[in-house]
């Protein structure tokens, strides 16, 4: 079997890999390494992999259509695993059109390569995002998802309606995952966790918005990886309770399904917070602001469908989990 991960040296990609490593098959990984955040990040993520004969790396970003054609027209792919995306609910308010070419252009030039090229199974990444200001707790994959709040939350939203309507024009079985809040080893710096250990252990003020009455879905990134990997070979469906008098956007009467993949928990930012200064042995200092555009303030993800589906279950504790991701970040760091 062949695999392709777009957006490899990124914080989930790393670790999807090292996950099929374990299993007999050939890693194809693309990434454009952007700088969003610290490419030395992602180039010591590469090294995590690169070891494997299993894996080979390509510079490559999904906007070159004619090389990513050639690419899938020369592998010939059994699966896709599209990870590849600006991320950032606050940035895309910064730079919208990061987030159309890569999120929206980035993902259609995927398609057509799927559509030409045809594989066994498509997975791409969507997130808890596409729920914008939902107040039914837990988010459920029935819950109406029309009005995100941020840019990126509509491109997310938007990736699954393509990923839908090739699934039903060209047959392509596509299975999109909700993403909540995913945190540990190798995590990416513009997010929450990573920010709270570097602030503490510098001593820097952290910035708790909404005077921290927030809540996330943590999930650990070894409870994502094992999921992707099980999606991955259970290829996508169409459902024969769909009805079209009273339609889901999660199943369909197309090979299309979605899935929410967090930790069904929602944890209260200054319980986070309390839990990594217990094991770092320091206390934070805050500042408490009011709520930023785009920012939701709880998330916390239904995730019955894909239990049922792939007999999911997270195993890892928010406890193990920042214990885990402060491991690593002394070791990697020298602190």
């Amino acid at each position: 079997m062949k695999v392709l991960i777009t957006g490899v040296a990124g914080f989930i990609g790393m670790h999807l890999a090292n996950r099929l490593f374990r299993d007999d098959v050939k890693i194809i990984g693309i990434d454009n390494m952007n700088d969003y955040y610290d490419v030395d990040l992602k180039k010591a993520r590469l090294e995590q992999i690169s070891h494997n004969e299993k894996f080979r790396f390509e510079l490559l970003d999904l906007l070159d259509l004619r090389l990513l054609k050639d690419l899938f027209k020369k592998e010939k792919f059994d699966y896709v695993i599209n990870l590849a995306a600006q991320a950032g609910v606050r940035y895309s308010i910064e730079q919208p059109q990061k987030y159309v070419d890569s999120n929206i252009t980035g993902f259609l030039n995927i398609l057509e390569c799927c559509r030409h090229y045809p594989v066994n199974h498509l997975v791409f990444a969507s997130s808890s995002s596409v729920y914008g200001l939902n107040n039914s707790m837990p988010f459920s994959e029935k819950d109406h998802t029309d009005h995100p709040i941020s840019l990126y939350g509509a491109t997310k939203k938007a990736n699954e309606l393509m990923a839908h309507s090739y699934s039903n024009l060209f047959s392509i079985p596509s299975t999109g995952l909700r993403f909540f809040t995913v945190y540990g080893p190798w995590g990416r710096p513009d997010m929450a966790p990573f920010i709270f250990i570097k602030s503490i252990l510098s001593g820097t003020p952290i910035k708790l918005f909404n005077n921290a009455n927030m809540e996330r879905d943590f999930t650990y990134i070894d409870d994502i990886s094992e999921a992707v990997t099980k999606c991955c070979y259970k290829k996508a469906t169409s459902s024969e309770s769909f009805n079209n008098e009273s339609p889901e956007n999660a199943i369909s009467f197309a090979p299309h399904r979605i899935f929410n993949i967090g930790n069904s928990k929602s944890i209260n930012l200054l319980y986070f917070i309390e839990t990594i200064e217990k094991e770092l042995g320091k206390k934070a200092k805050k500042i408490y602001e009011p709520i930023q555009a785009g920012d939701v303030l709880s998330t916390y993800s239904d995730t019955n469908r894909l239990e049922k589906w792939i007999e999911y279950k997270p195993k890892t504790s928010i406890e193990k989990g920042v214990k885990l991701f402060i491991d690593w970040y002394k070791k990697y760091y020298a602190c």
